[in-house]
Formats: C-alpha cells, structure tokens, sequence
C-alpha cells in the first residue's frame, strides 16, 4: 500500500509539478514586463506584484496537484484505519468520503474521477482559497528576492548570470520563501485532507482551522514541515530557475521555428 501510495503521489508531481513551474515562471515575466518599462529595473513594488500575479496564475494547476498528492498521501492512513474497523466491527460502515476501492488500491485518475463524480470540478479546487493565500505571499518573496540576488552576478558582458550563481539563487530564494509560508501551507494541507477519521476535526474554512490548531496543537504546529519543505523547494527552484535564465527554453522553441 505504501509504494503504491508513493508512487502515485510521485506520478502527480511528475506530471503536474513542469506546467506549474512553467506558468509561475512565464507569468512573472509577463506582469514584469507590463508593470515596468523593461522589465529589468528594480522596483521592489512592482516585483512583488508580478509575484503576486504569478502566484495567482499557478493554482489553477496548483490546487489540483496539491488535493491529489494530499489524498495519495493519506491513502495509506485511511486504509489501515478502516481494515481496523472492519475487523474489529464487521457491520460498521466506513467513515471516509468516496469508495472503499479508493482505499484498497490508491491511484491518482481513481481519485480524481471519485470527486469529479461526487462533487464536479469544484471538487479537485477544494481549498482554492487557501492554496492562493500560500502561493500568492510565496512568489511575492520569492521572485524579488530571487531577481535582487540574480542581479549581484550577471556577467556584464553577456547580461546573464552563470548557471551555478542562478542556481544558488533559486535556492536561497526558495528556502526563505518556503520557511515563512509554511505556516499557510499547514492550513491548505489540512483543510485539503477530505478524509477523515473518527475523532480528527473537520474544518469550516481558514479561520476555523487556525484557531482549531492554535488552541489543540500550539503555535509550533504552524511550522510543522519547515525544514522538509526548504529542502524540497531549494532544489527545485535552484534548477528551474538555473535552467530558465541560462536561456534553454529559448533554444528548444528556436528549433520548432
């Protein structure tokens, strides 16, 4: 159950994780480009605000990526839980949304199909909200943060910086940015987890689920995940971004032209 689990959350990222790179990526240039002359001078205020269109722009990939991999990654939980109740009450009904065959073999299409049949499209952007409130205060740190630090290595003569500096960038831009939002990421995750367990709290929105955490688990539960995060999105970030301003994608467009 949990390789097949893994798996699955795996092949979500895999598939999803390059077209919502490519739009933050590519919306940020373009509301940079609109929002000042140039697009290269520096203007800490407009930079943020084409993060923050950027950020806005993602979700519409985001969010269903984040409800599939959150529900591939409780799949494991879920069925544990309910074989215990099976065994221990073999009347007993489950306590979990969706279809028992969800449980017993976890795939990515059979969950997406299970909520755009029981609850449409709407159901794939549960917790749309709480995923723009993440991504949009994310790249509003993130790409201003990343294009100041960018800009202390540019090669004059080229007007680039080298892939490594671009990388390092990317980097320390995407672990600070990470750090602090994950505070907000908590909440998405939990109000995005659908299923739930006898006992485990069921949230009305944003506010319902802060105050909830806040007062049951503490202030630290709010950075639960930080240092996890920081390592994933670093790499991540580092890499597309490298491979971004050292100008690949214009090369392999040049080759369709």
């Amino acid at each position: 159950m949990e390789k097949i689990c893994t798996e699955g959350w795996a092949a979500v990222n895999l598939t999803l994780v390059t077209p919502e790179k490519a739009i933050k990526l590519a919306a940020n240039d373009f509301f940079r480009q609109l929002l000042m002359e140039d697009g290269m001078q520096r203007n800490l205020k407009m930079e943020m605000l084409a993060g923050c269109g950027a950020g806005m722009c993602q979700v519409v990939v985001t969010c269903p990526m984040e409800m599939l991999k959150i529900q591939l990654q409780d799949a494991g939980r879920l069925a544990v839980r309910h074989q215990g109740l099976a065994s221990a009450t073999p009347s007993s009904r489950s306590f979990t949304t969706g279809s028992v065959s969800a449980h017993k073999h976890p795939s990515a299409t059979l969950i997406a199909r299970e909520l755009l049949r029981t609850q449409g499209l709407a159901g794939l952007y549960t917790g749309l909200g709480a995923t723009l409130l993440r991504d949009a205060p994310f790249s509003i740190i993130y790409f201003p943060l990343f294009a100041n630090l960018n800009h202390l290595g540019l090669n004059e003569l080229t007007g680039k910086a080298s892939f490594a500096h671009s990388f390092v960038s990317g980097c320390a831009a995407g672990s600070i940015a990470a750090v602090t939002v994950t505070p907000l990421d908590v909440l998405k995750t939990r109000i995005q987890t659908l299923k739930k367990g006898l006992g485990e709290d069921v949230y009305s929105g944003i506010g319902d689920c802060a105050r909830k955490l806040w007062t049951q688990e503490g202030p630290s539960a709010f950075m639960k995940g930080a240092g996890c995060r920081a390592l994933v999105i670093a790499p991540l970030f580092g890499i597309a971004q490298g491979v971004y301003f050292i100008g690949i994608g214009e090369c392999i467009l040049k080759c369709f032209e």
